[in-house]
């Protein structure tokens, strides 16, 4: 390809007209590659360029478009600003494109513009119509494209095997013509240009004549004498070989056949055949058979025998000659005036030849005595001496009767029977002379189908006669048709193509004709898939056979005979379907999901990954491997069960996501993969760390003008554990100081706050032993830390404060329980209760409404306080369902969401 392509290609330009002409001609071979180039519009039209640039590079530009659409765009590009040509991905196909006729062939949308340069008559033409625009440079442009033929295509015979026939006495030079030449699509000398034979027997060779209109015809010759006698037919192979480089053939089956012509005579064997009969030979007796050959065929074979004019008429009266078969019987009664001597002259006679002569002495033996006479009367059918029994028919069943008699009545006859069979002849008396032939046991036409049998007599001088009876068993349909098998074991293996063949079956039947025929069916419990033939017996499946889905089939099939009332047998077909590895191992789920608690002790069982495979044997075998994490987890490729080589630690890394792969034994193996997704639970293997305050020695100025409720500071800590145990909660459990039930802590936020305003004499260092703890199970765990808080105005010592700190404190640790929440309802009842008793108040004293309504506002006011602080000293019930970020470092309350 790439030779033609370097030949035909560069010199595409040099085919262009490059006058102003609005015609181009450009020609290429057929079968080119997409992207040849064909020719250039803008350079072959000469149409101007900027400074020798490309046409597009003009202002305005050059532009070229299609203005045909026909058939032959398909096999085109064009490009629209630099007027450039090419071969489209659709291959030209010469052959297919062109039909062949006294002109041009066009294919396209546009007919041929006249041009002075016009294609030949074998050319093949495509036509295009190219608009050039703008308005400056406009112009239709006829384009034509010469498609050259190569020698893509062998030449093919019309038909595979031709037969010739060639008579026997053809002279040498004689020419027959070869009725179908082989066709090449191809064009001029890469169409036929030879054929030649492959054996020519010495006799025969080939010579090709071309016509007027240049088609090629082959024609045989013979170079040799034919004898059809010697060979009657001649098989070889003619091959047509065409003119390209390399040339290309192609053949077919040539028989020639050697026609016979009347060149042979008949001939016979002997030229004499000596007969000799007994004068007392009754009528019809078979004196003899004469019997020529003619080694031609057909009517050129054909034989019939007459009696020489020489044979007398006495002869030709005594002897009937059958012209067709040349069988002489007797014709009349031998009386004592008939010679003793007859010579027969009997010609062979064939068309077109010289009779062939043979001669018959028949010499006459006088009797004296006459022999006796066989009288038959048959009771059965009889036809030409033949009788005709059926099988089966009833012991003792009556054939024929026979009379026996001396012509001369002066001797005694006897009489008996000669042959094998089942047969008796007995006398049937009272009658004297009467014999009865009759059969000893029922006939079976398949043991034996035809008996001879012979009635003798003879008198007491020793003459006898015999009388030949032939029986013909007929059969009756009294046999079964009988498989070969009555259990007929197949396998197949699945996913088979359909009607795909499975068997033949094979019944015999021992009758004859057509109750010897076997026609086979399928038995009632036969899917319907399945298929026997009727008459072959090939029994075949029409659709694929999936193991999994079913293994085994059971069901019968019937042979039954065309007799009247037909007769059957049934036999069982088994079909064992034959495992492929046509099933991928199967994960009972494509994702799987284990919760395992950490510190999962290291090749504990995580859990087990069920898997199946539809398929049997070694094609089930399914073997189990970790496709990541290899180094951390391993599985038990026989159970499935999936463990860890090493203790797993939450806090470290919380899941693990595995790619298990399932591969099963067959060859090549099948494979599927699932996803494993092991959560580690956690347990309470960690205490609270505290963040701040970040040391038990940092302390906190407290100005003694803070304002009751006011926070002062908070303790902030973390659980790298979750839910549950990751839940903190905050409490006092020491203090120390002037008054240190001044202070409270929030249980859910760590947020501390002064509860009552600091007197003068409050002033001083305060130390809070706060305890962080979580709400692990079974046992929870804590962390301590120390608040230090100093009230004064102004820190104007601070080494004093500080070795206050490094003292070890004396507190007492008086820890409580945690005390469920609750709301504060009971406030609103308190404050309502005061309003009845300063209306009773008021009604009371009037007199004294002034002071009594001011002691009952402070008595309320009081209370209500009192209540209040009681209410904020509950410690609130963290709620279970919690989970605190471990990333909150921020001092801020956490938040708590549902695990």
């Amino acid at each position: 390809h790439l030779i033609l392509f370097l030949l035909f290609v560069g010199p595409f330009n040099c085919f262009a007209s490059y006058s102003r002409a609005t015609e181009l001609f450009y020609s290429l071979n057929e079968g080119l590659p997409a992207g040849v180039l064909i020719g250039s519009l803008a350079r072959d039209l000469r149409l101007p360029t900027a400074d020798g640039q490309h046409p597009s590079a003009l202002q305005p530009p050059l532009s070229f478009t299609l203005a045909s659409r026909g058939l032959g765009e398909q096999y085109v590009q064009l490009d629209n600003r630099s007027g450039e040509l090419h071969t489209s991905a659709l291959e030209i196909d010469r052959e297919a494109l062109c039909v062949e006729s006294s002109g041009a062939t066009v294919i396209g949308g546009a007919a041929a513009a006249a041009s002075s340069s016009s294609p030949s008559p074998e050319s093949c033409l495509l036509l295009l119509d190219v608009l050039v625009l703008p308005q400056e440079y406009f112009r239709l442009v006829k384009v034509k494209i010469a498609i050259r033929d190569v020698n893509d295509n062998a030449p093919c015979f019309p038909v595979p095997h031709i037969h010739l026939s060639v008579p026997e006495n053809a002279p040498v030079n004689t020419r027959l013509a070869i009725e179908h030449p082989a066709l090449d699509p191809d064009m001029g000398t890469n169409g036929v240009q030879t054929y030649r034979l492959r054996d020519n027997y010495g006799v025969f060779t080939l010579d090709v004549e071309e016509n007027e209109s240049g088609e090629r015809t082959p024609y045989l010759i013979v170079m040799g004498a034919l004898d059809r006698e010697v060979r009657e037919e001649y098989v070889t192979v003619i091959i047509a070989e065409d003119g390209g480089t390399p040339p290309l053939v192609g053949s077919a089956t040539l028989t020639i056949g050697i026609s016979d012509i009347n060149d042979n005579c008949p001939q016979f064997n002997d030229s004499q055949l000596n007969v000799t009969i007994y004068g007392n030979s009754t009528l019809g007796t078979h004196v003899a058979t004469v019997h020529a050959t003619d080694v031609d065929l057909g009517s050129n074979a054909q034989i019939t025998y007459s009696y020489s004019q020489k044979v007398p008429q006495a002869s030709r009266d005594l002897f009937h000659l059958d012209e067709s078969t040349g069988v002489i019987t007797l014709f009349s009664k031998v009386d004592g005036d008939s010679p003793r001597l007859h010579r027969l002259i009997i010609l062979g006679n064939g068309p077109g030849c010289i009779p062939a002569v043979i001669t018959v002495l028949v010499t006459i033996i006088k009797v004296m005595m006459r022999p006796p006479e066989v009288v038959p009367r048959f009771i059965a059918n009889e036809v030409e001496g033949v009788v005709y029994l059926k099988e089966l028919e009833p012991i003792n069943t009556p054939i024929a009767f026979f009379t026996i008699k001396d012509p001369d009545e002066k001797y005694k006859v006897n009489c008996y029977l000669d042959g094998d069979g089942p047969f008796r002849l007995s006398p049937y008396k009272p009658y004297n002379n009467e014999y009865l032939l009759e059969t000893t046991k029922p006939l079976d036409y398949e043991t034996q189908q035809l008996y001879e049998i012979s009635v003798v007599a003879w008198n007491s001088e020793g003459f006898h006669v015999n009388k030949i009876i032939k029986v013909q068993v007929l059969d009756d349909n009294d046999n079964s048709p009988v498989f070969s098998q009555q259990l007929i074991e197949l396998s197949i293996e699945e996913n088979n193509v359909p009607n795909a063949f499975l068997t033949k079956l094979h019944a015999t039947d021992a009758d004859s004709g057509e109750r010897g025929e076997v026609s086979y069916f399928l038995g009632p419990d036969a899917p319907s898939y399945f298929s026997l033939d009727k008459t072959t017996g090939v029994l075949t499946v029409s659709t694929q056979l999936d193991r999994e889905e079913k293994e085994k089939y059971r069901y019968t099939v019937k042979a039954i005979d065309s007799g009247y009332p037909p007769r059957e047998s049934i036999a069982t077909v088994a079909i064992t379907v034959l495992d492929k590895n046509d099933n991928s191992p199967r994960f009972i789920n494509k994702d799987f999901s284990f919760f395992v608690p950490e510190n999962f002790p290291g090749f504990g069982e995580i859990g087990v990954i069920s898997v199946t495979d539809a398929d049997a044997g070694q094609n089930g075998w399914v073997a189990l491997s970790v496709m990541n994490g290899s180094d951390i987890f391993v599985i038990d490729t026989g159970k499935g069960v999936l463990r860890a080589k090493v203790s797993l630690d939450r806090e470290q890394q919380s899941s693990y996501v595995l790619w298990i792969e399932a591969v099963d034994g067959g060859d090549p193996a099948l494979s599927s993969t699932a996803k494993i997704t092991i959560l580690l639970l956690d347990i309470n293997d960690n205490p609270p760390l505290v963040l701040f305050p970040q040391s038990n020695m940092s302390y906190l100025l407290v100005l003694p003008s803070t304002l009751p409720g006011s926070p002062i500071t908070e303790v902030y800590a973390v659980d790298k554990d979750t839910g549950m145990n990751a839940v903190i909660a905050y409490s006092i459990i020491g203090r120390r100081g002037p008054r240190p039930e001044s202070f409270r802590i929030d249980p859910k936020t760590g947020n501390i706050t002064l509860e009552e305003s600091l007197m003068r004499n409050d002033y001083g260092l305060y130390r809070l032993l706060v305890k962080v703890s979580d709400h692990g199970y079974p046992e929870p765990l804590y962390s301590t830390v120390m608040v230090n808080l100093f009230v004064n105005d102004t820190v104007s010592n601070e080494s004093y404060i500080e070795s206050l700190l490094r003292k070890e404190p004396d507190i007492n640790i008086e820890e409580k329980q945690p005390q469920i929440s609750i709301e504060p309802a009971h406030k609103k009842v308190e404050s309502a209760s005061c309003l009845p008793t300063l209306v009773a108040l008021s009604i009371i004293s009037l007199g004294s409404i002034t002071l009594v309504t001011g002691m009952g506002i402070y008595i309320c006011l009081r209370k209500g306080k009192k209540h209040h602080r009681t209410d904020e000293n509950l410690e609130v019930q963290i709620p279970l369902n919690g989970r605190i970020s471990l990333h909150m470092l921020e001092k801020k309350p956490m938040e708590i969401s549902n695990i």
